[in-house]
């Protein structure tokens, strides 16, 4: 059986970029009715109070956060099978980073059904005081934030292997590589700059991000360069 028979490249990239897609839209959806949502600065008994009034939008968040985590590992799956002829030690590579970082975020999230719970637990009201409980509330957003920014150096690092795969197949456009790159580099900003300093107060991931849109777009919309794709998959039979 040939490695056309087995696979349609086209087709799997196709799905590969719905599935980017999706994971975008949840993680959108969770940062417009997440956590990050919520908080008010330096006031913890309005984050508190956010919490409780919008709980069952918080509810969605969070499992859309962790839905996004699942198709993760799918697009993972289906990338691996798409570049694995371009080299086939960075593309294992690229599942590794995924399959670390995945279970990180996924157990992180507890911190927000921690916070969730507190905020609207009126059995909690007996044991400690309204000012204690609001602040647990936030310890807990804390605890989420870092969670965040440790998974950010897995969401970082898989870019690496998967922009050189992009760049190097032959059957993708090279600047989207370049753009994935930048994109890596954009999370593991973050994450030094959260535990180095952190009073600097800077998202530049929602500027280098565009790499990973533009790929699942890409995927979804052009596929890729299906005989450039076979000649690479004969090449490493």
């Amino acid at each position: 059986m040939t490695t056309k028979e087995k696979m349609n490249p086209k087709k799997t990239a196709r799905v590969a970029g719905l599935l980017y897609l999706m994971i975008a839209i949840f993680g959108i959806f969770s940062m417009l009715y997440g956590p990050e949502s919520l908080i008010v600065p330096g006031d913890a008994e309005s984050t508190a109070n956010n919490i409780a009034a919008s709980e069952s939008l918080y509810r969605i968040a969070f499992m859309g956060d962790l839905i996004g985590q699942v198709i993760f590992i799918f697009l993972v799956i289906l990338l691996y099978k798409l570049l694995k002829p371009v080299n086939k030690n960075q593309a294992v590579l690229m599942v590794v980073l995924v399959l670390v970082g995945v279970p990180i975020a996924m157990l992180n999230d507890l911190n927000q059904i921690a916070a969730m719970m507190i905020a609207s637990s009126a059995r909690n009201l007996g044991v400690f005081e309204v000012n204690q409980l609001q602040a647990h509330v936030v310890l807990f957003l804390d605890l989420y934030q870092a969670g965040l920014h440790i998974a950010f150096v897995f969401w970082g690092l898989w870019l690496f292997p998967l922009g050189f795969l992009v760049f190097k197949s032959g059957f993708l456009p090279r600047i989207l590589g370049v753009l994935l790159i930048i994109a890596g580099f954009g999370y593991l900003f973050e994450f030094v700059t959260f535990f180095l300093v952190p009073d600097l107060e800077i998202t530049i991931r929602m500027f280098t991000f565009w790499g990973e849109v533009f790929l699942a777009l890409w995927l979804l919309i052009m596929g890729v360069n299906v005989e450039k794709w076979e000649e690479r998959a004969l090449e490493s039979a």
